[in-house]
């Protein structure tokens, strides 16, 4: 059954389209869905069988008069090409907010539509604005406190935010002891929604306000020049982002394990795995811990170099993971 949610509509607001658009809904059984400040139509549309389309079928729409509804535009960018989704992005007051993004069902209609409805009068006067889409999926998520883990941040956006593929944790450029963590979304509708959530959220993990925004070419190239040549320091003892020298004790997997038997969580068990090289001698290792006891396990990046005692790298990253976990359960104290 064809419907719309009801809507907290002022009915003295551009109320002849608003009626408009509920007479269209219920004569071609439209169903649209309003949830986070957009309505959305399809996503998929009735009768899709398959996987969604692939990236580069989805086209801006901009300069839309703001009483202008799904009644008008979606025949109208239906006339070029086979739908997949629309999404209106909308305000409180039942005006839309001057843009929306329409997918098709392949890049040939995306195009189409571009060279067809961009500069299109839809009113006198006024001429709207079609061009590709760029589909951002990456966030950054700058000014997280130096102790926060990666399965910590992911259990909290994994319960706030939808379509969650991968997080990483970085240095902060920008914030003196502060991590950086880049996010990125199974589409940009997800990454979307979940930027306002966040932002809107004012989101505080460990007692510190963070910012969000979309993930710039220049900061992504930053921190991969950041992770192809690490800074050198005098303690080459293990390289965890975030923690200062001062708090990397040899004995760090000993007091792991034995607070783990003073818990009665078990023995952790350690899994590391070198993934990157530099011809400078330092090895970055991809580390995994699963506590017995713990529900969560937890797993990151780290850099480590050959130290004049002669252990080996993986000894190095286990003593790195072990003291982070220690900092995180708050015993990182000698």
């Amino acid at each position: 059954c064809a419907h719309l949610p009801p809507q907290p509509w002022p009915n003295n607001i551009n109320q002849a389209n608003k009626v408009a658009l509920l007479a269209w809904v219920k004569e071609t059984g439209t169903k649209l869905v309003q949830i986070n400040g957009q309505r959305r139509y399809g996503g998929p549309p009735p009768g899709w069988a398959g996987k969604p389309p692939r990236f580069g079928t989805e086209v801006f729409i901009g300069k839309l008069p703001q009483d202008m509804y799904e009644n008008e535009l979606i025949p109208l960018f239906q006339s070029v090409g086979k739908l997949y989704e629309f999404r209106l992005m909308m305000t409180f007051s039942g005006l839309n907010r001057g843009f929306a993004y329409a997918k098709y069902s392949t890049r040939r209609d995306a195009k189409e539509a571009i060279a067809t409805l961009h500069n299109r009068e839809v009113r006198q006067g006024c001429a709207i604005l079609v061009c590709r889409s760029t589909e951002k999926c990456e966030l950054s998520l700058d000014g997280l406190a130096p102790a926060l883990a990666r399965c910590q941040l992911e259990a909290t956006l994994r319960r706030v935010t939808e379509g969650l593929l991968t997080i990483s944790l970085h240095p902060s450029p920008y914030r003196r002891q502060a991590q950086l963590a880049l996010l990125k979304y199974s589409s940009h509708h997800a990454a979307a929604m979940a930027k306002k959530i966040l932002v809107e959220g004012n989101m505080k993990l460990v007692g510190l306000e963070t910012k969000v925004d979309w993930l710039k070419t220049d900061l992504k190239q930053k921190l991969q020049s950041c992770e192809e040549n690490p800074a050198p320091s005098q303690d080459q003892e293990a390289k965890c982002p975030g923690l200062p020298r001062a708090l990397v004790p040899r004995d760090a997997l000993t007091r792991l394990n034995t607070l783990c038997q003073r818990w009665y969580l078990g023995t952790p068990v350690f899994l590391t795995k070198c993934v990157q090289a530099t011809p400078s001698g330092w090895l970055r290792f991809w580390c995994q811990v699963a506590i017995p006891g713990c529900p969560l396990s937890f797993s990151g990046f780290v850099w480590v170099q050959q130290d004049r005692l002669g252990r080996s790298g993986h000894e190095q990253a286990k003593v790195a993971v072990a003291l982070h976990i220690l900092r995180m359960l708050g015993e990182s104290s000698p």
